[in-house]
């Protein structure tokens, strides 16, 4: 599966929950099959997405059923703490996806740790309901198992290595970004 695979069938399945979206490759392409207001792009903020997920999911509470972050390995090696962290504070709207190509896609390909670094298993080890998928059913479906759950969820989506081509440059303002996700979040509030 592509990361770009993975991103549509992400795409198809979140447009009720906010997505915080790691930052360069992922950002772009998710915005490239979807661009929405539900999304919060972190630009230039590797290594973050989980713990301002995790942040999220603690200050919405109830209202917000899931807090979807979708990672990447290279990201979520840059701060591993937020596993423990998210198993610890147990927010149980929180739901991470992480996309695992086990490479720095977005800075020429370089490996990550995640070969040899189970990060399924660390999250599991750090109080995270787990599970694991490597093509688009199999993310559609434990995607579906995992929004029942009540405690941090973390699905592992292993991915092919590589960039979808002629994606363009994710040029939206940060503010502009923040704002529009503000705005989707306390709608989306009333609402439930």
């Amino acid at each position: 599966m592509k990361r770009i695979e993975a991103l549509e069938v992400l795409a198809s399945l979140t447009s009720r929950h906010p997505v915080v979206v790691t930052c360069a490759a992922t950002s772009r392409e998710l915005a490239s099959v979807k661009d929405s207001d539900n999304h919060l792009y972190l630009l230039d903020a590797m290594g973050l997405a989980g713990s301002v997920a995790t942040g999220l999911a603690l200050s919405v509470g109830p209202s917000v059923p899931k807090v979807v972050c979708v990672e990447g390995d290279g990201s979520l090696l840059m701060n591993p703490n937020v596993l423990p962290t998210g198993g610890y504070l147990a927010p149980g709207n929180l739901l991470l996806v992480l996309l695992d190509n086990g490479v720095y896609a977005s800075t020429g390909a370089l490996p990550t740790y995640s070969s040899r670094v189970d990060l399924e298993k660390l999250a599991a080890a750090a109080g995270w309901v787990t599970r694991s998928a490597d093509t688009t059913s199999g993310l559609s479906a434990a995607f579906n198992e995992l929004l029942a759950v009540r405690e941090p969820a973390f699905l592992h989506a292993r991915i092919e290595p590589g960039n979808a081509e002629g994606i363009e440059k994710l040029l939206i303002d940060p503010v502009a970004i923040t704002g529009r996700f503000a705005l989707w979040l306390r709608e989306a509030g009333n609402a439930v």
